[in-house]
C-alpha cells in the first residue's frame, strides 16, 4: 500500500508537470486505482480542502455570533453583518470594549489565545507602531454609534507590527448599545 501511494504521488507529479495535450495522449494508459484521490493533482486537492476548511470555519463563526446575539437579544441583523464581510478575526466586546469573546481566526491572526485576550480591551494589541491618530479616529467612531471601518497598526504577541482591517459594528438591545462586534483581517 505504501508503494501504491508513492506511486500516486510520482504519477501525480508528473501529470501535473506535462502539457495538457500530453495529459490527454496518456490518459486513456493510466489504469483506474481504488486509492486514487478525487483530483489527479496534489497541490489542487489541498487548495480545495483548505478552502473548505475556511468555509466551515467562517460558518462555525456565524453560527457562534448568532448564538451570542440571542442570549444578549441584539436587534442587529446578524446576515447582513456577515453577508459581504470578509474576515479573519472576530472580537466580540461587552460596551466596555473589555472581550468576550474570540474566533480561532484572531488567534492565528495574532498569536494569542483566546484565553490571553479575553476580559482585556483590543488595545493590548496596540504597541509602538500604532499611530495616536489612528487610535483617535477609532476612539471618535466608537462614540458615534455607528458602524465604521479603519485601518490601524496592531501587534501580534512576539512584537511583530501588522496592518489590520477592523469594521466595527455597534451592537442594540432595546436600542441600547451593549456590545461591539469587530471583524478584522491583515491587510497590505
Amino acid at each position: 500500500m505504501k508503494n501504491n501511494l508513492i506511486n500516486m504521488m510520482a504519477l501525480d507529479i508528473y501529470l501535473s508537470a506535462i502539457s495538457e495535450n500530453n495529459f490527454n495522449k496518456i490518459y486513456s494508459e493510466i489504469e483506474p486505482n481504488e486509492l486514487r484521490l478525487p483530483l489527479m493533482s496534489w497541490d489542487l486537492y489541498s487548495e480545495v480542502n483548505s478552502k473548505k476548511m475556511n468555509e466551515s470555519r467562517r460558518f462555525q463563526d456565524i453560527i457562534k455570533i448568532k448564538s451570542l446575539a440571542s442570549k444578549f437579544n441584539w436587534q442587529n441583523n446578524m446576515d447582513a453583518i456577515f453577508e459581504t464581510e470578509q474576515f479573519e478575526a472576530i472580537i466580540v466586546t461587552d460596551i466596555n470594549q473589555k472581550i468576550l469573546w474570540v474566533n480561532n481566526g484572531f488567534s492565528d491572526m495574532t498569536g494569542f489565545t483566546k484565553t490571553e485576550a479575553l476580559a482585556k480591551t483590543p488595545r493590548f494589541l496596540q504597541g509602538s507602531k500604532t499611530s495616536t491618530a489612528s487610535k483617535q479616529r477609532i476612539r471618535k467612531r466608537l462614540k458615534a454609534d455607528l458602524p465604521f471601518k479603519d485601518v490601524i497598526i496592531n501587534h501580534k504577541k512576539n512584537g511583530t507590527p501588522y496592518k489590520c482591517e477592523v469594521k466595527i459594528f455597534p451592537l442594540h438591545n432595546n436600542g441600547n448599545k451593549t456590545h461591539y462586534i469587530a471583524l478584522e483581517r491583515q491587510v497590505g
